[in-house]
């Protein structure tokens, strides 16, 4: 793996996707065979998006590794007018070990990774999620055994989770449903890669405004809020919209009898998805949100670390459940 950062999962191979799957599964099931391995390494947390899941996960798993977080407010940064994003770079590279951002435009990660000379690791921007990306079909392969051919169904907003799911979801060869409202659809750019790369793994991506369609055969479902942080002022007028495609116990009965459910939260219960659906034995919400810490710790290893992780030794047992068909 020769990537610096990790901005978007579009910046990667299907090997190295699948590689920090295997690392995550290691580091979960080990964790104190890393408990040094970022000993003496600080990690910067620039936050202009709220956040639970992320602030938690980031702050507690370099601290599991042996490292230190800090928390950067945006009264503290307020990126691009107290202080240039080049400026903040060059400050925290002399500085830190590794920067993860939460922000809004993806613009502000790609120039934060272009002029920091140390990791940056993309927390959140309106166009992608990719550390939530990988909690999923973390979560997808420990619950179902297997990636490779799952069909995945999203049904709700193209927005940036979905956009993350189909890019890991074509990476390792998942068949991914997108179900939208009309003009709700995923970005066009987004739409082309992730179908690109689905020519070389064997997976599929397929959208559709029919709910229903997407859902029927489903392996997994997945949703998310119609309402993301910045579209409060929409939340109204979306909610209208969105209604035919609350994952409620009808919609989730055309999945298959063993399907699970995921969201990457918060949820807004009674919106999206409702509560018997939420609450039922078949969603792993919780474990998935679990699986961000285990997730970036892996990321943060193959970044931050002086060498990379060897976890090609396990690839052996986890191999024919990531794989794409050949």
């Amino acid at each position: 793996m020769h990537r610096k950062d990790f901005v978007s999962l579009r910046d990667f191979s299907p090997g190295d996707i699948r590689h920090f799957i295997h690392v995550a599964c290691q580091v979960k099931a080990n964790p104190q065979v890393y408990a040094e391995a970022l000993k003496g390494k600080t990690l910067a947390m620039i936050f202009e998006k709220p956040s639970l899941r992320t602030r938690v996960t980031f702050d507690v798993g370099i601290e599991q590794l042996g490292g230190h977080p800090i928390y950067l407010s945006p009264a503290e940064i307020n990126l691009g007018k107290r202080e240039s994003i080049y400026d903040v770079a060059k400050n925290l590279e002399r500085m830190v070990g590794g920067i993860m951002i939460r922000t809004f435009a993806h613009e502000i990660v790609e120039q934060m990774a272009q002029y920091a000379g140390v990791p940056v690791i993309n927390g959140l921007t309106d166009f992608s999620h990719p550390c939530q990306a990988m909690a999923d079909y973390l979560t997808m392969l420990e619950v179902k055994g297997r990636i490779a051919g799952l069909k995945v169904a999203y049904v709700g907003d193209g927005n940036n989770v979905a956009h993350s799911l189909m890019f890991a979801g074509a990476q390792l060869g998942a068949n991914v449903w997108i179900a939208t409202p009309p003009r709700f659809e995923p970005n066009l750019d987004a739409t082309a890669w992730a179908r690109l790369r689905c020519g070389e793994t064997h997976g599929s991506l397929t959208l559709t405004h029919d709910p229903e369609l997407a859902v029927f055969g489903a392996d997994v479902v997945y949703t998310d809020v119609w309402s993301s942080m910045g579209q409060e002022g929409e939340a109204q007028s979306r909610a209208s919209v969105f209604r035919p495609y609350q994952v409620n116990a009808k919609l989730f009965g055309s999945a298959k009898n063993d399907a699970i459910f995921l969201h990457c939260l918060p949820a807004h219960r009674g919106d999206e998805v409702t509560d018997e659906v939420i609450d039922c034995p078949r969603s792993f919400v919780f474990q998935q949100a679990e699986n961000r810490l285990h997730a970036q710790k892996a990321i943060m290893l193959e970044l931050m670390s002086d060498k990379a992780i060897e976890a090609r030794q396990h690839e052996a047992v986890a191999e024919p459940a990531l794989a794409s068909h050949t």
